[in-house]
Order: structure tokens, then C-alpha cells, then sequence
């Protein structure tokens, strides 16, 4: 997990774009969701942070956006996952 205040714009750019950073989150709210997500894209810098992998996020206590991940949110929400 990648808190997004320790990390510079340009090592964050290179990340995503070499593949390292595949899912992003809200610290606060404990949710995880693709970087697309419009809803990932609002949230406040202090409590965005990023994963490598959907089962990273979900080993540090995350759940699925209802938004970008609806599938995978309805899972966690009929206790499938």
C-alpha cells in the first residue's frame, strides 16, 4: 500500500504506467477501486492511497467501489468474498 502524500507525481506517473499501481482507495472509508473511478478521482490526496493488486487492497481490510466494481462490490455484499 502507497500513501499518495509520501509519493512524488512523477515516481507515482511511472508507477501506473509500468503496471506497479493497478487499483487505488480511500484510507478513511477503507474502499478500493480501478484509477479510472470517478469517484477515486475526487477523494482528498490525504487519504488516497494505491495497490498493486485487488488482493493487496483486500488484505489490508479494503472493499470493493459499488461504483467502478459493481460485480465485485455485490459479492463482498452478499458475503461471497
Amino acid at each position: 500500500m502507497i500513501n499518495h502524500q509520501k509519493i512524488s507525481d512523477s515516481k507515482l506517473f511511472h508507477k501506473i504506467k509500468n503496471g506497479e499501481i493497478c487499483f487505488g482507495g480511500n484510507q478513511k472509508l477503507k474502499i478500493y477501486g480501478t484509477l479510472k473511478c470517478s469517484s477515486g478521482k475526487r477523494m482528498k490526496r490525504e487519504n488516497r492511497v494505491f495497490f498493486s493488486s485487488e488482493n493487496e487492497a483486500k488484505q489490508n481490510g479494503f472493499r470493493p467501489c459499488g461504483h467502478c466494481m459493481k460485480t465485485e462490490y455485490q459479492n463482498w455484499k452478499n458475503g461471497l468474498i
